[in-house]
């Protein structure tokens, strides 16, 4: 994935239209001329006048990636663009990643306070202790922008969050409780440091190293951030420290705790095991010695993950925001209280569908949100942004706080949300899904992939030795978790036979041509399985064109009641997400036609959690061409008029009147529409497969697609080019929508 097509994950996008003379006379010389002369004049005025005031320089050494250690600043470049990715899908915050080729913390220093101009923040990162601790607090000093280090203060705010549900759950005052901290590295005394200016007492919190506790007087592997937290006690192992304890961080190493050190914690017991990959305790292990316990880890495979991408994305939105100096500790603290209090909201059905087969209500087992809360972002970054405010480092207040929570909501796109929670739920509820074209190699690669992600079991249709003599030239021995059926062999080859010959006797067919059809038709096999019920789904198209296997599918599978058979497309871009229909499958629809298209692809938009506005497109704007030619379109829309339908419709239109709204309202006052389509109703296949390819092709969007709707079984079709995670993604598309029947 990180070397296909354009090598990476980001790319600089221009924001200004650069394709005249004047356009590029503007952008540089030499017009670039006047917004230089007045940040001279005004350096506050680079924030209206550059992009500084949305960038922030993730920043790192290569010291400490992830959990494996120095790998130098080159091997860390991948974590960073990493970072830069989640910036911009969370907060839509553009990151640029500089990986800072040395090991001396005064070198680094030196090259990260100059670059200043530059940015609106800075994100350190995977620095290792103790030079993290100099180079964070020596830059705060010297730079006049937020500077954060997310391997430090992420953790603490989304554990600090954590913590404090999980003290009113047990009815615990912050002041009274006896804390456990093992591992005494950057994020450990961030933790620490964070908890008690919440207000837990210094002599209530015990830190621990791989020595055993840290206590006054000791001398052996200390040093000043170690030695602020060294307590008056008789303890000296982890063990003596963790008895009565009623708090416990980790994040230190696997098997840390013992199940005997959970059991001499006091009643109800906090227990946040951080350690990654593999915590200090897991929590079947602590539930087997204490039922009563609240535990948290920082894996997404058990309740509870104490995961950085709640703080970090959301803590620079609200700073940038408001164009904090600095990150203080209020604004680390107000960023905890919000998560703490959105996790005792009522959780949306949207987010609740991403995590399938839990119920997210708060308690013992959700103490803090998960990631794919899409209030994260107004949360979160307008607590941040009101902490800067109230302690006096915001040098652009907010004055209308409720209009900010709203342009906050409006920055992410809520169909990347959509997708994701699409995979969660499959995870959480693995289908059978067949992968009709299964001798293909792309096929069995996506087929793995798909059961490796744990979405289901692949049913591959083909023959067993060409199938398996595919694998092994792709390097795959393991088949477990894979079916391969042969068409020709099968068991159930009688009865699918008997199940066609019954749908088509009527229409021309013979009983041999249905059996011909079923031995040697893939498509028909497999959608077969899928109308008996024997597989949830299918997914197929790469070695044959739409039509055909669409056909294929369709002597098999009926449409649905009240629906019309389509493909859509998905368009995914900066600007946000716009669905096309139908671009696969009515080469001239009516207008009943037409206005069931609309219907279903609002409804598909307010699944994706879109307000549908839907377009009619055509060649003409509200009659402003031959009329006989708009009169299907003209009639859909009377449809949808007087069946009195709830969301908002309107044409026939053209493309750009649809997606410029300031041009249609100026230009047709009485439109229905208010705000810009983001369901365009396409007049007819040729126009639109052309648009949807053109998109596909020339790039700077994301088309996925095309998906198939109105059929009484999932199936999907993909274009011949797809790649093995087209393949995925689609075989996950058909698993969900068998989940909604």
């Amino acid at each position: 994935m990180h070397a296909a097509g354009r090598p990476g994950k980001i790319e600089i996008v221009p924001t200004k239209p650069l394709t005249t003379q004047r356009d590029l006379s503007l952008a540089y010389s030499p017009g670039v001329a006047a917004p230089c002369l007045e940040i001279q004049r005004d350096p506050s005025t680079a924030y209206d006048y550059t992009s500084k005031g949305n960038i922030v320089a993730i920043i790192s050494n290569g010291t400490a990636v992830l959990g494996l250690g120095d790998l130098g600043a080159l091997a860390g470049k991948p974590v960073m663009e990493g970072k830069a990715v989640l910036f911009k899908r969370f907060a839509d915050v553009d990151g640029i990643d500089l990986e800072v080729d040395t090991k001396d913390a005064e070198a680094f220093i030196n090259c990260v306070k100059l670059l200043g101009p530059s940015f609106g923040g800075i994100n350190l990162e995977d620095i290792k202790a103790p030079e993290c601790f100099i180079i964070e607090q020596r830059l705060r000093e010297l730079m006049d922008i937020p500077v954060f280090h997310d391997d430090q203060h992420g953790t603490a705010i989304v554990s600090a969050a954590g913590l404090i549900n999980a003290l009113h759950l047990t009815g615990r005052d912050i002041k009274d409780v006896k804390m456990v901290v093992n591992g005494a590295g950057a994020a450990s005394i961030a933790c620490i440091e964070l908890v008690k200016a919440m207000g837990l007492p210094h002599e209530n919190a015990i830190l621990c190293d791989t020595k055993g506790v840290i206590w006054q007087g000791r001398t052996e592997g200390m040093n000043q951030w170690k030695s602020a937290h060294a307590v008056r006690t008789k303890a000296r192992t982890l063990e003596e420290a963790m008895k009565g304890a009623d708090v416990f961080f980790g994040l230190s190493v696997k098997g840390a705790v013992t199940p005997d050190m959970v059991r001499s914690m006091a009643a109800k017991p906090i227990i946040f095991a951080m350690a990654n990959p593999d915590p200090e305790i897991t929590p079947e292990d602590v539930k087997a010695v204490r039922g009563d316990a609240i535990i948290a880890t920082g894996r997404s495979d058990y309740p509870n993950q104490v995961n950085n991408v709640l703080g970090f994305p959301y803590i620079f939105r609200g700073a940038l925001d408001v164009r904090a100096r600095t990150i203080n500790e209020q604004m680390k603290i107000a960023a905890a209280e919000a998560l703490a209090e959105l996790a005792r909201e009522d959780v949306p059905d949207e987010v609740d569908r991403a995590y399938a087969g839990r119920r997210l209500r708060y308690g013992p087992e959700y103490i803090m949100p998960v990631p794919f809360d899409p209030r994260l972002i107004v949360e979160v970054s307008a607590a941040v942004a009101q902490a800067a405010m109230d302690s006096g480092v915001a040098r652009k207040p907010i004055i209308d706080m409720a209009e900010y929570k709203r342009q906050l909501s409006s920055r992410l796109d809520p169909t990347t949300a959509w997708l994701q929670s699409l995979f969660e739920q499959v995870k959480a509820n693995p289908r059978r899904i067949v992968f009709a074209e299964g001798e293909e190699e792309r096929t069995i690669r996506a087929a793995v992939a798909f059961r490796d992600n744990g979405y289901g079991t692949p049913i591959l249709i083909g023959r067993d030795d060409q199938v398996r003599e595919t694998m092994r030239s792709l390097g795959i021995t393991d088949e477990d978790g894979l079916e391969i059926h042969n068409a020709r062999l099968s068991t159930k080859n009688q009865a699918y036979t008997d199940m066609i010959y019954r749908r088509l006797q009527r229409n021309g067919f013979l009983r041999r041509d249905v059996q011909r059809m079923v031995n040697q038709g893939r498509n028909v096999f497999g959608a077969c399985m899928v109308a008996a019920g024997d597989a949830d789904g299918m997914v197929t198209g790469i070695t044959r064109r739409f039509p055909e296997c669409f056909g294929d599918v369709t002597r098999v599978i009926d449409v649905e009641h009240d629906k019309v058979a389509i493909g859509y497309s998905i368009v995914v871009s900066r600007h946000g997400t716009v669905f096309l229909a139908d671009t696969s499958v009515n080469e001239t629809p009516t207008s009943t036609e037409l206005a069931l298209i609309a219907k279903q692809m609002v409804h598909n938009a307010r699944q994706m959690g879109h307000d549908p506005r839907v377009a009619f497109l055509s060649f003409s704007n509200f009659g402003s061409r031959e009329m006989d030619r708009t009169t299907r379109i003209r009639d859909a829309i009377r449809l949808l008029a007087d069946e009195g339908v709830d969301f908002e419709f309107d044409g026939e239109m053209q493309a750009d009147m649809a997606l410029d709204y300031e041009l249609l309202k100026s230009t047709y006052p009485f439109c229905r529409l208010t705000g810009p389509a983001n369901i365009l109703i396409m007049p007819g296949l040729h126009s639109a497969h052309i648009a949807s390819r053109l998109m596909q092709r020339l790039g700077g969007v994301t088309v996925i697609g095309p998906v198939i709707d109105g059929l009484q079984k999932p199936v999907q079709v993909v274009q011949m080019g797809a790649t093995v995670s087209d393949l995925v993604s689609h075989a996950a598309l058909a698993a969900y929508h068998s989940l909604e029947r």
